[in-house]
């Protein structure tokens, strides 16, 4: 409203001075122009006038603008307290819901907490009634009992501090024997080491001394890992340009020999590189042991096996029994039998069948529980052989029954085979019977993942799980599996155990 009575003012002064301006106009310019003058102060009035009109009309609209902006902006802001008002409210009454929960969590922890201690104090005596109990039945007090116990710790580390000692004094005894004995027992070791060789030993050439330590590595590193990679034993000696791969296992000691002459051949040796090509090595015996077993087949004239059969038969090409090679006593023990059978007028087939595939057991009975023949039978069931040939394997050694002639003729063929001169050596298969005795008692513990037998039976060497065994256990069961050792083999001088606890963090940057 102020606005137009400030606009009604000012058109008032504009009219005034108007009618001044025109007086004026009047005075000076005399009367004959007094109509042109009176014509064009009307316009201007006129003109004044409607400009007046438009002007109260936009100071109107503009004031019922500002009013109505006004009326709005009241009533929003009326509408935003409310809404404000109700979530205060709101808020209020979830708060004072909130606090009556809690007071009665807290009435409610209040009981257990006094069921809980009532609980504790039944426990405590029942303990303690337990407790005095047991000191009456045992007739002495817990100090006593832990001090009998420390005693009897005590003791049983004299005893082996004292067998121990009773050792040393052995071994300096015979180190003050005369010179004929020492010759003596060293002609016995050259006899047995040539007797062993054979089998148990391969050797790796070399392009120069220098790889020698490379092969060693730094603080023995690469041979440690080596080693532990392969389950064999690495022997560097003075022997030019060669080491000497050692192990009772054959499987074994030929990933290991594959290994190492890849690892020459590549000139990089460090324990990552190691790994990398002992599992190569590993796939590659892999693919030798088929194609072994389907030569083995194709010799002796016995189609349609099943792989896996192919594969387990081709695994006796590393296996002996009293120094015999069992790859080719069975396809030897097949020709044998398919010989026999064509004179005596029996199946040929299932004799041949038979005698190649009748010890193939002796590729897993160090895996399965049982005895070589059962083990083949079912392994040979499982993959669909014939009946018949199930029954020579499994009769061969009069386990079961023999149901058929040709079960009696490859019993015969395996006699044959083994009878003849030069074909066995009981001595290599007793070592090697011993020394898979000696990684059997270590796996019987619980925590062990793996176990090698080394330095000819020397030393077993045990891989544990890491997540299962600590170190202050890793301590104990080497104590352990040296008791069970002691009480349950029969050997010369001592046998080494070492467990080795290694834990891997792996991960990958992207």
């Amino acid at each position: 409203m102020e606005i137009v009575i400030a606009l009604i003012i000012g058109l008032a002064i504009g009219v005034g001075l108007g009618a001044a301006g025109l007086m004026m106009v009047q005075n000076t310019r005399g009367t004959g122009r007094k109509r042109q003058v009176e014509e064009e102060a009307a316009r201007i009035l006129s003109e004044a006038q409607n400009q007046a009109r438009q002007t109260v009309v936009d100071a109107r609209d503009e004031a019922l603008r500002i009013q109505r902006e006004a009326e709005e902006n009241a009533k929003r802001r009326r509408l935003e307290i409310d809404r404000e008002s109700d979530r205060l409210q709101k808020r209020r009454e979830d708060l004072d819901a909130r606090y009556e929960r809690l007071e009665l969590r807290e009435q409610n922890l209040n009981k257990r907490q006094s069921k809980l201690d009532k609980r504790q104090n039944e426990i405590d005596a029942i303990y303690d009634e337990h407790k005095a109990e047991l000191e009456r039945v045992a007739e002495m007090t817990r100090d006593e009992a832990r001090e009998e116990l420390l005693a009897m710790v005590e003791q049983e580390t004299r005893q082996d501090m004292a067998r121990r000692i009773r050792e040393v004094e052995e071994e300096t005894k015979i180190d003050a024997d005369n010179r004929a004995r020492d010759i003596i027992a060293l002609a016995i070791q050259r006899i047995a080491s040539e007797q062993v060789n054979e089998i148990a030993v391969s050797v790796v050439d070399l392009p120069s001394d220098e790889m020698k330590g490379r092969i060693i590595g730094r603080n023995g590193r690469n041979i440690r890992a080596f080693e532990q990679a392969t389950g064999v034993d690495v022997v560097v000696d003075d022997t030019p340009e060669a080491v000497t791969v050692s192990s009772f296992d054959p499987i074994r000691r030929e990933v290991a020999k594959r290994a190492m002459a890849k690892l020459v051949l590549d000139g990089r040796i460090h324990p990552a590189r190691i790994e990398k090509l002992v599992s190569d090595a590993q796939k590659e015996v892999e693919r030798v042991v088929r194609e072994e077993g389907e030569r083995a087949a194709y010799e002796a004239g016995v189609p349609g096996l099943h792989n896996e059969v192919l594969k387990l038969l081709g695994r006796l090409k590393f296996r002996t029994s009293y120094g015999q090679n069992q790859h080719a006593h069975a396809i030897e023990t097949a020709h044998i039998a398919g010989m026999i059978a064509a004179e005596l007028g029996a199946d040929v087939a299932v004799a041949k069948a038979g005698g190649l595939l009748h010890d193939i057991g002796k590729a897993i009975d160090h895996e399965v529980e049982g005895t070589h023949a059962t083990i083949g039978a079912e392994f040979a069931k499982r993959f669909g052989v014939n009946a018949r040939v199930v029954n020579c394997i499994a009769s061969h050694h009069h386990e079961v029954e023999q149901e058929c002639v040709e079960a009696m003729i490859v019993e015969a063929a395996d006699a044959i085979s083994g009878a003849r001169p030069g074909a066995r050596r009981e001595s290599l298969d007793t070592y090697i019977r011993r020394v898979k005795a000696l990684e059997d008692i270590a796996k019987e513990f619980s925590g062990v993942e793996q176990s090698y037998a080394l330095q000819a039976g020397r030393e077993v060497r045990i891989m544990v799980k890491p997540e299962e065994i600590d170190d202050l256990a890793a301590m104990r069961l080497a104590r352990d599996i040296s008791k069970r050792i002691e009480e349950t083999m029969q050997y010369p001088g001592q046998i080494k155990v070492t467990i080795i606890r290694e834990t891997r963090a792996v991960d990958y940057a992207k």
